[in-house]
This record gives C-alpha cells, structure tokens and sequence, in this order.
C-alpha cells in the first residue's frame, strides 16, 4: 500500500500537464490577438474608440496564461522535483502557490475593473463592481500577509 500511495504523487502530472497545455494554448490565444489588434491599430490609424479596449483585454489574457503556468510549475515543484526557477518563482509549500495565484488574481480583477471603467456604460455598476474588487483584493492581500504566519 505504502509504494501504491508513493507513486499516487504522479496522478499531479494531469493536473501539471493540463494545465501547461491550457497556459500554452492561452499563450497562444493572446500572440494571435495582439496580432488581430495590431492589424486593426494600423488600419484605423489609432482612431477605433475601442482600441485601448482591447489592449487591456490583452493583458488579461497574458495574465491568465501565467496563471495557469504558474499553477502548473507549483504543482510540480511540490509533488514531483524541484525545478530550477527565479527566486521569487520558487514554491516551498501549498501557502506559496496560493499566495501566487493570489497575486495574478488581484492583477486581474484590476483589468476587469479598468476594462468596466474604461467602457463606463452604468456608473453606479461601475462602483459597485469597485468596491467588490477591492474587498476580494484586500481579503487576498491580507490572506497573503498573514496567512502563512505562524
């Protein structure tokens, strides 16, 4: 039972290989929008009023593929081996990953807020979607900041 439990730690690689494969195709997704919003800056000579729209969009897509890369190299790195990463990239236990993750989430949420700002059709949403954001955002950060305290 005990080799049985032992090698179990390989059933991780789905969620490791999944989740490489989802940042690489999210990786992908964003190198042919940019492409697409290139195209389209060129021809409307910076004049489309939904531009700076979907700029922002592209970094929400670029952050969500780090997401999932950075979740599938902490799931290996505390599972499988270590890998040889930056310093602040290195995950130690199940608290870093989270605080990680956190992290580009709080990054996130701040460019769907901008997204909301930036196209500004119901301001009293707006506000509301503000002030929600920066709830889930201090709980995160606080999360972070003493979570892992002992």
């Amino acid at each position: 039972m005990k080799k049985l439990i032992e090698k179990s730690k390989y059933l991780v690689l789905i969620a490791v290989v999944s989740s490489l494969t989802a940042s690489a195709i999210a990786f992908l997704w964003g190198l042919l929008k940019t492409l697409t919003v290139i195209v389209n800056l060129v021809v409307s000579y910076g004049k489309d009023p939904l531009a700076a729209i979907n700029l922002i969009e592209l970094m929400d897509i670029f952050l969500i593929a780090t997401v999932l890369y950075i979740f599938a190299i902490g799931m290996y790195e505390l599972f499988i081996d270590n890998i040889s990463l930056p310093e602040w990239l290195i995950i130690r236990n199940l608290h870093d990953l989270k605080v990680k993750l956190s992290s580009v989430i709080v990054l996130v949420m701040g460019i769907i807020f901008l997204e909301h700002l930036v196209e500004w059709k119901d301001p009293q949403g707006t506000l509301f979607f503000g002030i929600a954001v920066a709830i889930v955002s201090a709980s995160l950060i606080a999360f972070g900041y003493f979570g892992g305290k002992d």
